[in-house]
């Protein structure tokens, strides 16, 4: 598989609303952290992560957290 882009070596930290959302893994999308269908033509796909109340998320920005979608702090070591 190849290595996704990274979209900023930083996490994106929202205030997010109870919802499903799709988190983009590929890095190409224009709507970071989300997916806008970027990665058609890729062997990427979004992943799905589903909020239950309102809360701060710090989603992974790198794309290489192990925790995805959310970020573990490995940005720092890129």
């Amino acid at each position: 598989m190849s290595e996704p882009t990274i979209a900023q070596k930083a996490p994106y930290v929202k205030e997010m609303e109870p919802g499903t959302y799709y988190w983009c893994r590929c890095g190409r999308s224009k709507d970071q952290p989300f997916c806008d269908g970027s990665h058609t033509g890729t062997a990427f796909s979004p992943v799905v992560f589903t909020i239950d109340q309102k809360k701060r998320v710090a989603w992974c920005g790198c794309k290489h957290s192990k925790m995805l979608p959310l970020c573990d702090g490995t940005h720092k070591t890129l």
